[in-house]
């Protein structure tokens, strides 16, 4: 008599060759994924310094100049209360949040007013908090987004 064979589910091989074809794929793919988060980092920077630059200038418009190094970012959130006080501080602040926001990296923005490059200056850090550095430690600046 000759023997039935039952076709209801896959066999050793064929399981074999979908795992070497998802390990292939797997290969290709992963590579290009985990190099993306580094940029998406420093494209957050940029946006976040183009938001900023724009609250600088609305509160230039309003008060005649850029706030001081000393009064700071914080002088976009909350009236500045030392340096030279603002004319015409708008009542809620110049950021939509109502706080300034931290590098996509957790540190602070370095504002200066006046700059080193322009009339005022902003700067991320990059990755390692420091400045100078290549790649993921590169500095980004306001300078950069123009």
């Amino acid at each position: 008599m000759a023997s039935i064979r039952k076709s209801g589910g896959f066999t050793l091989i064929e399981l074999m060759v979908v795992v070497v074809i998802l390990g292939i794929l797997a290969g290709l793919i992963v590579p290009r994924i985990m190099g993306r988060p580094e940029e998406a980092r420093q494209a957050k920077a940029r946006i976040q310094l183009e938001s900023l630059d724009t609250a600088l200038k609305l509160y230039r418009l309003d008060n005649g100049d850029y706030p001081s190094t000393e009064q700071g970012l914080q002088a976009l959130v909350e009236p500045p209360s030392v340096g030279d006080l603002p004319r015409n501080w708008r009542q809620g602040g110049y950021l939509d949040k109502g706080k300034i926001p931290k590098d996509p990296w957790g540190n602070e923005y370095v504002y200066l007013c006046p700059g080193i490059e322009e009339e005022y200056d902003l700067i991320s850090y990059g990755a390692d908090g420091e400045p100078g550095g290549e790649g993921k430690n590169r500095d980004i600046t306001n300078h950069d987004v123009d």
